[in-house]
C-alpha cells in the first residue's frame, strides 16, 4: 500500500482501508492500493501544517519563490516518466494534451513564484494621514481537492490553488483525486523534494488520498485550517460548503457550468458550417470532460438554424467517441442526458452509452424549443459532463433573453455574431444580460480554452463558483483568496510588515493616500 505524506515524511497510513484507481481506456482496475485515511492521519497532517504556518506567515517570500520555481524546474525534469502514469490513469493523449497541461502548471507555478517574490499579491494601502495601514497576509492551513479532469493543471498539490496558496505563504493539505492517485503521488514527490531543497518548513506539502465524508468533514470544522479550495463535482461540493459555512470558513469552490453559447442569426448565415465545427470540435475535446465545455447553445429559429443543427449533429457523430476517466462518469453523463430527455429535450444524435475505448459515452446532441425551456429551465441546464450539448430554439431577441435570465451562474458565456454588423442590435440587447450570468464574456471562439493571464477571470456567478468575486485562474488574482486583510492602526513603524513600512522595498505597489506608487517614500 502507498505511503501518505505527513510532516515532510513518507509514512505508513494508519488505516487498513484501501481503495484502487482504474486504466480508464481498458475499463479495467489497477493493481496499486491506495489508503483512505483515517482521522488520525487527518489530525496529523493538521498538526504538522499548523507549525508549518507559524514558520511560513514570517518567512522570507523569496525563499517561498525559490520552492516554487525549484518545483517548477523538478516536474519538467520528470516529465516523461510523469506524463506516462497520468495517462494510464486518465487515458489522457500522452504527447499532446498532458504535453500542454504540463507546460501549463510549471507556468502557473513561475508565475506564483513571482507574485510571492514581489509581494503584489498582496495590496498594500496606506492612509499616512491618519497613519492607519492595512494589507493582505497569510491565512493559514489549506485543504486542497483536486478534480479528476485536470490531473497536473489543477491537481491538489500542483495546480492553479494550490500555487496560489503556497504563494500567499500557506501550508497545503492535498486530497488527491482518487483516479489518478498514482500521478499525484509522484507530483507530490517532486514536491517534497523541492521543498527540502529550498528549505521549507516540514508540513509545507502534505498528501492525503482519500478520506471518508464523515473525516473530512471534520477536518473542515477544525479550526487549525484557514480555507479550503475544491473542483469537482456540484453536489461533492456543496456538501463541503454546508460544512465550512457553519463553522465560517472560506471555500473556493469550481462546480458546473454548461456555458451558455449565443449564435445570432448573421453568424449563421455568414459563416454557419465554421461554427459548427469549432461547435464539435469544442464538445467532444477530451470527451468533453472540461468544465468549460459548451453545453447549451442558443440558436434563432428558422431555416438556417435547422441546417446548423443537422450540421453540428452530423460532425458530432462522425467525430471519435473518446474516453471517459471513469464508469460513474459514463453513468452520471448517461442519466444527465436521460433527465434533459425526461424535462422536454429531443435527441438529435447520440444518447448511448459505449461504442469507444473502455469507458465511453457516444457524442451526443439534444434540442428544445424555447417555450419549452421556460418552462422547465432548472431540468435543462443540468450539466452533462461528457461530449453532449443541448440547442435551445428561441423565436425571438425577446425570448432569447428571457432564456438567458433564466440561467444559473456559469463559467463563460459566448456570442457568435455576424462581421458585417447586421447582429450588433440583437448583441446590444441580449449582451448585458447573459454578462450578469457569466464570469468571463466571449466573442467569436468557443470557452474550453483557459489562458493562465493575470486578467483572466475563471470564476463565475453561484453555482459556477462558490463565489463571484474570485478567480481560480489568474496571477496574482488568485492568490487573494488565501489571504486575510490585516489592518494597523498607529503602530509603530518597525513593527509595521515590510510592505507597509515607508522605507519598503522597490518594486511594490502600494496603494498611498490614494495614489499608486512604487517609489520608496
Amino acid at each position: 500500500m502507498h505511503q501518505v505524506l505527513i510532516n515532510g515524511k513518507w509514512q505508513n497510513s494508519e488505516s487498513s482501508d484501501t481503495f484502487v484507481a482504474a486504466d480508464p481506456k481498458a475499463g479495467q482496475p489497477l493493481e496499486d492500493q491506495f489508503p483512505i485515511s483515517s482521522w488520525t492521519d487527518i489530525e496529523n497532517a493538521l498538526a504538522s501544517a499548523d507549525q508549518a504556518f507559524v514558520k511560513l506567515r514570517s518567512m522570507d517570500a523569496t525563499r517561498i519563490a525559490d520552492f516554487l520555481e525549484t518545483y517548477a524546474d523538478g516536474l519538467e525534469a520528470e516529465s516523461e516518466s510523469l506524463r506516462a502514469i497520468a495517462h494510464q490513469e486518465t487515458a489522457l493523449p500522452l504527447d499532446t494534451r498532458l504535453v500542454g497541461e504540463l507546460a501549463r502548471t510549471t507556468g502557473q507555478l513561475r508565475q506564483a513564484a513571482e507574485a510571492a517574490r514581489s509581494m503584489s499579491w498582496t495590496r498594500p494601502t496606506i492612509d499616512s494621514v491618519n497613519n492607519i495601514r492595512s494589507c493582505l497576509a497569510p491565512l493559514g492551513p489549506v485543504a486542497v481537492f483536486g478534480p479528476n479532469n485536470f490531473p497536473l493543471a489543477f491537481g491538489s498539490i500542483s495546480g492553479g490553488d494550490f500555487a496560489a496558496a503556497i504563494a500567499a505563504g500557506n501550508p497545503v493539505i492535498a486530497k488527491a483525486n482518487p483516479m489518478h492517485p498514482l500521478t499525484t503521488k509522484m507530483l507530490a514527490e517532486v514536491a517534497q523534494r523541492a521543498a527540502e531543497t529550498a528549505g521549507m518548513p516540514d508540513g509545507t506539502v502534505q498528501l492525503l488520498y482519500h478520506m471518508d465524508y464523515a473525516d473530512g468533514e471534520k477536518m473542515i470544522r477544525d479550526s487549525r485550517l484557514g480555507a479550503v479550495a475544491f473542483t469537482g463535482s456540484r453536489n461533492g461540493g456543496l456538501a463541503l460548503k454546508r460544512v465550512a459555512d457553519e463553522v465560517g470558513k472560506p471555500i473556493y469552490l469550481e462546480l458546473s457550468s454548461v456555458n451558455p453559447v449565443v449564435i445570432l442569426p448573421g453568424a449563421v448565415e455568414e459563416s454557419g458550417k465554421k461554427i459548427a465545427e469549432e461547435l464539435t470540435g469544442s464538445c467532444v475535446l477530451g470527451a468533453g470532460q472540461f468544465c468549460t465545455n459548451p453545453g447549451l447553445v442558443i440558436v434563432r429559429a428558422g431555416d438556417s438554424a435547422e441546417s446548423f443543427i443537422q450540421a453540428t449533429a452530423d460532425l458530432m457523430a462522425e467525430s471519435p467517441i473518446g474516453t471517459l476517466f471513469s464508469e460513474s462518469g459514463q453513468s452520471s453523463l448517461n442519466s444527465s442526458i436521460q433527465n434533459l430527455q425526461a424535462a422536454g429535450a429531443q435527441l438529435v444524435v447520440g444518447g448511448e452509452a459505449g461504442g469507444g475505448d473502455g469507458f465511453s459515452h457516444a457524442n451526443t446532441v439534444l434540442r428544445v424549443q424555447g417555450d419549452s425551456f421556460l418552462q422547465n429551465p432548472t431540468e435543462l441546464q443540468a450539466e452533462a459532463f461528457g461530449p453532449s450539448t443541448l440547442f435551445v430554439v428561441v423565436d425571438s431577441v425577446e425570448q432569447t433573453i428571457e432564456v438567458v435570465d433564466q440561467l444559473e451562474g456559469n463559467l463563460t458565456g459566448c456570442f457568435y455574431s455576424a462581421t458585417d454588423g447586421s447582429d450588433d442590435r440583437d448583441y446590444d440587447q441580449i449582451g448585458p444580460h447573459l454578462q450578469q450570468k457569466v464570469g468571463r464574456l466571449i466573442n467569436d471562439k468557443m470557452p474550453t480554452g483557459v489562458a493562465v493571464s493575470p486578467a483572466m477571470n475563471h470564476g463565475g456567478p453561484f453555482p459556477a463558483t462558490s463565489h463571484p468575486g474570485f478567480t481560480a485562474v489568474g496571477i496574482p488574482a488568485s492568490l487573494t483568496r488565501f489571504g486575510m486583510l490585516q489592518c494597523f492602526d498607529n503602530v509603530r513603524p518597525h513593527r509595521l510588515p515590510k510592505v507597509l513600512q515607508d522605507q519598503n522595498p522597490g518594486g511594490v505597489w502600494r496603494l498611498i493616500d490614494g495614489a499608486w506608487t512604487e517609489r520608496d517614500v
